[in-house]
């Protein structure tokens, strides 16, 4: 990628990334500099999954609800919703976060039952934040509504036909070097810079190029230490550029929960794995 589009991208990223950490400027008081990204990056994913769930929001708690009806549950009740999610996960709550602001007197336990509407793939992730004693924190400091009020504004859509999954992930890695910033610790201690990932693309598509272009043709990527998946993010955009034709999958697995494979194919269909 030229310098000027990255140049381009990154002033961009910046911009949204910034509205979003704009946020700290509530948690003073309750929270340290520090401890913004504690708040801040969970509730940008939330927010997220929020936007990208809200076309199909009605139709899976209508489906759950019918499930329950009939006693289905398990892989075979998850599977159901994710397909009327569309997505690899769901959430059966009666809550969005336009409804979290729509009682300000019991904010608390809404979003906890929105919380606990999510599929367990998701409970992780939210688990992993330890994010259920930073929500108590916020209770306790009288931040939590107010926060919410801010992610549900519209300059925080974050809906995928606004954002894409390339540039949320640019921005979850600008918020990640911000936070970073306020231990002050250096930022490239957690996240690569897009420029040397797109070096590192490049050279390692460039000795396949002409074989990448056949049709037919499929290769796979495994990225062992991914974080946010941008250098696969950056390889896609590579490979989307030298064929218009290739497909990707993206899939995982129990025991690589934080990796992906790339499979990239020109001419070819590709679907999740």
């Amino acid at each position: 990628m030229p310098n000027d589009k990255i140049t381009a991208v990154g002033a961009n990223i910046a911009e949204k990334a910034a509205m979003i950490w704009n946020v700290a400027d509530m948690l003073r008081g309750p929270f340290k500099p520090h401890e913004y990204g504690k708040v801040i990056l969970p509730m940008t994913v939330l927010k997220r999954f929020d936007d990208a769930l809200k076309p199909t929001k009605a139709a899976v708690v209508e489906m759950a609800k019918k499930l329950d009806a009939q006693h289905v549950e398990g892989t075979a009740r998850d599977g159901i919703l994710c397909r009327v999610a569309q997505y690899d996960f769901h959430n059966t709550s009666n809550y969005d976060f336009a409804k979290l602001i729509a009682d300000p007197d019991n904010v608390e336990s809404i979003f906890d039952a929105y919380l606990q509407g999510f599929s367990s793939n998701i409970k992780d992730i939210i688990e992993n934040f330890d994010f259920a004693n930073t929500v108590k924190l916020m209770v306790k400091g009288g931040v939590l509504f107010v926060t919410l009020q801010e992610f549900n504004s519209a300059k925080a859509d974050m809906s995928p036909e606004k954002i894409t999954s390339a540039d949320m992930g640019y921005i979850f890695e600008e918020l990640i070097r911000k936070f970073s910033e306020s231990y002050d610790e250096q930022a490239g201690a957690h996240f690569t810079s897009r420029d040397i990932i797109y070096l590192m693309t490049e050279l390692l598509v460039a000795p396949e190029k002409a074989e990448i272009m056949e049709e037919g043709c499929t290769k796979t990527a495994y990225d062992m230490a991914m974080g946010t998946s941008q250098m696969l993010g950056c390889l896609t955009e590579r490979l989307q550029a030298i064929s218009e034709d290739a497909a990707l999958v993206r899939s995982s697995t129990p025991k690589l929960m934080l990796s992906q494979r790339l499979i990239c194919s020109s001419k070819a269909a590709m679907h999740p794995a």
